[in-house]
């Protein structure tokens, strides 16, 4: 659960910010989306390896 405690004098703007924050890290939207439907552990590899060879094609070229 989460607590965001609204200090003195501070806007509910800037603590629904920091809500929003601390919500975005827990991770909830993108595991809620992942499991909407089943990706098999198959596909799972291969889309981390694409990732994986994009970001470092990525590394590569800032390198240059």
């Amino acid at each position: 659960m989460i607590v965001v405690n609204v200090k003195e004098n501070e806007s509910i703007e800037k603590a629904l910010k920091r809500f929003k924050k601390k919500f975005d890290k827990t991770g909830a939207v993108r595991e809620l989306r992942a499991r909407q439907a089943f990706t098999k552990p198959s596909v799972k590899r291969r889309a981390q390896v694409i990732k994986a060879a994009y970001k470092q094609h990525l590394q590569e070229e800032a390198n240059k």
